[in-house]
């Protein structure tokens, strides 16, 4: 990107335009007046969430789907979520598990905070204080938010992580899946689709780079595939290696 800023443009050297201050003050207000719409409208669809999480279990209850000749409520789900019911029911374990004093401050935190505070009050039962989660939940960032209950959960330190888009042809769809089901096997099926696919990418870098290559780089490969394995297998791998010394 630095360089792209010493490029000519059609025989032209680039000049630095002059700043119009009037200009930019008025567009810089309407990115920052753009963005905080968004989020003002994101935390509205979430607290409107919530709030139909309330009707949903009514109308479960009071088998309201029978007004539209429905059979069962699974079908009045598959009508209102045609791509899948798992949010709605996300949303009527909200109303049912989290305690009653929580859910005028659900409407604050939004339908996906409510949501890992489920797993916290599932796991706690009776034992459940909801006071200082609520209290994490205004406070911190989504993301970080959830990472918080992770750790709780497991006792572990969440990483960050981010989703991978890829575009795969029908073609290629035999072999990713395959070489992910064998990663899978070899770690014992213990493992998530982004640790296989770690695993994959772990193996062909060590390969790369075993002869020629990067010495240094052929360690962390190594290093990462060696973190992946299963604890039997990591045993057998030091036990392996204490032979060759």
């Amino acid at each position: 990107m630095i360089g792209l800023n010493n490029l000519t443009t059609n025989g032209r050297v680039f000049v630095e335009p002059k700043l119009n201050r009037r200009r930019a003050l008025f567009v810089l207000d309407k990115v920052d007046e753009i963005l905080s719409w968004e989020r003002t409208a994101e935390q509205q669809k979430d607290t409107r969430f919530v709030e139909l999480g309330r009707y949903l279990c009514e109308v479960r209850a009071g088998q309201y789907w029978k007004l539209e000749n429905l059979g069962s409520f699974d079908d009045f789900l598959t009508k209102r979520f045609p791509e899948s019911r798992r949010k709605a029911y996300y949303l009527m374990a909200i109303h049912e598990q989290l305690p009653r004093q929580m859910h005028r401050s659900l409407k604050l935190m939004g339908w996906t905070k409510a949501r890992e505070l489920v797993k916290v009050a599932r796991a706690e039962g009776q034992r459940f204080e909801s006071a200082p989660w609520v209290h994490k939940a205004n406070m911190m960032p989504r993301e970080e938010f959830k990472r918080e209950v992770e750790k709780h959960l497991t006792g572990k330190e969440a990483e960050p992580w981010e989703l991978l888009y890829f575009k795969v042809y029908k073609s290629q769809l035999a072999v990713v899946e395959q070489a992910l089901e064998t990663a899978s096997l070899m770690l014992g099926g213990q493992k998530s689709r982004g640790y296989c696919l770690e695993m994959i990418c772990a193996d062909f870098l060590a390969g790369a780079h075993l002869e020629g290559g990067n010495s240094d780089s052929l360690l962390v490969a190594l290093g990462r595939l060696y973190s992946l394995l299963p604890d039997p297998q990591k045993m057998e791998f030091a036990q392996q290696m204490g032979k060759v010394q």
